[in-house]
């Protein structure tokens, strides 16, 4: 079989990329569509060997203009998670995530793909009810519409509701995974991800830094788990349409900055920087017992184990030469 991936090279790509260095996957070609191939291999070009992967340069909002000969069996599109989000307009985030995620499910179609996993978000129940101690998949929770700042979460769910509404026409199966919050070494240390900010002020020997009041709550699901189940949907069949990924081992915020102190051993002072951002949901934490019937009866990296990994693989991550690009 033959795999398609959009945003193969953002955080999902490489959890799994690295999760195939050490379990091989069962495709006979991996094709990873880029912005900019050259950039990625500067940096990651080791995640690439002994893998049968290809790159395809391009952009998901133009994809269903491109054609191939291959046959894409599977699709994963992974392309619009929450990395760049807000660095951009409210409108280009909805834009981006509802068209692209139509230009793949075209795109898709066009080349007799048989499933497509979407890569959705836990954004799409909007705030988390003060009754709900995890948000099961069947809660019916949505982002307030009228709000701007919901451009990221409704343009989740209508990417979620497009491709519900093609698999319907054209008889693909297809999976959506609402993915929470990560932790690992491919997470981006200086974007707007706490548990990132809070790795990267100790890995400066700096004091840590919260920017609220560190009273939300939050769970971090480490990489490779999330790839662990990535690859498990990609390449088997499962009667779940929708599942949520992460964890459901939470703490506040206050809480997980003195966990990721202590597992630095570097004894540096915690500063609460500011008051609870009204846009900042309170908690933040998935009902995962679909998830953990998939992985079965193997262990969830803790937090803390996970926090450790992290700053040991950063230690790690090193250069290797070039494959082709096309």
């Amino acid at each position: 079989m033959n795999l398609f991936i959009t945003g193969g090279t953002g955080f999902f790509g490489k959890a799994l990329l690295r999760y195939w260095q050490v379990n091989p996957p069962n495709f006979e070609k991996i094709y990873l569509l880029s912005r900019s191939p050259e950039a990625f291999l500067k940096k990651y070009s080791d995640l690439l060997e002994a893998l049968p992967i290809e790159f395809i340069k391009g952009n998901i909002l133009n994809l269903s203009d491109r054609s191939f000969n291959e046959v894409f069996d599977v699709v994963l599109h992974a392309a619009t998670d929450s990395t760049i989000g807000p660095a951009l307009d409210r409108l280009d985030v909805y834009h981006q995530i509802s068209h692209g995620t139509e230009e793949v499910l075209k795109f898709a179609v066009k080349h007799n793909c048989k499933k497509i996993i979407l890569t959705s978000s836990g954004a799409v129940y909007g705030s988390q009810p003060a009754h709900l101690e995890e948000i099961p998949e069947d809660y019916l929770g949505i982002p307030d519409p009228l709000d701007p700042n919901s451009a990221y979460g409704i343009g989740k769910r209508a990417a979620e509701h497009l491709t519900a509404l093609y698999a319907d026409k054209f008889g693909f199966d297809y999976h959506i995974t609402r993915c929470f919050a990560f932790i690992g070494e491919d997470l981006p240390l200086d974007r707007h991800f706490a548990i990132g900010n809070f790795i990267n002020d100790v890995r400066q020997n700096k004091n840590i830094k919260i920017k609220g009041d560190g009273t939300p709550i939050r769970s971090y699901l480490y990489q490779w788990d999330l790839a662990r189940v990535l690859d498990y949907l990609l390449t088997r069949k499962i009667e779940y349409t929708v599942l949520n990924i992460g964890s459901d081992e939470s703490y506040p915020i206050q809480s997980i900055a003195r966990f990721v102190n202590k597992v630095a051993e570097c004894g540096k002072d915690i500063h609460i920087e500011g008051g609870l951002d009204n846009n900042i949901k309170s908690k933040y934490v998935p009902k995962i017992d679909i998830m953990k019937r998939i992985l079965g009866d193997s262990e969830i990296l803790s937090l803390e184990k996970s926090i450790k990994m992290t700053l040991e693989r950063l230690k790690k991550i090193e250069t290797y030469k070039n494959p082709t690009i096309r």
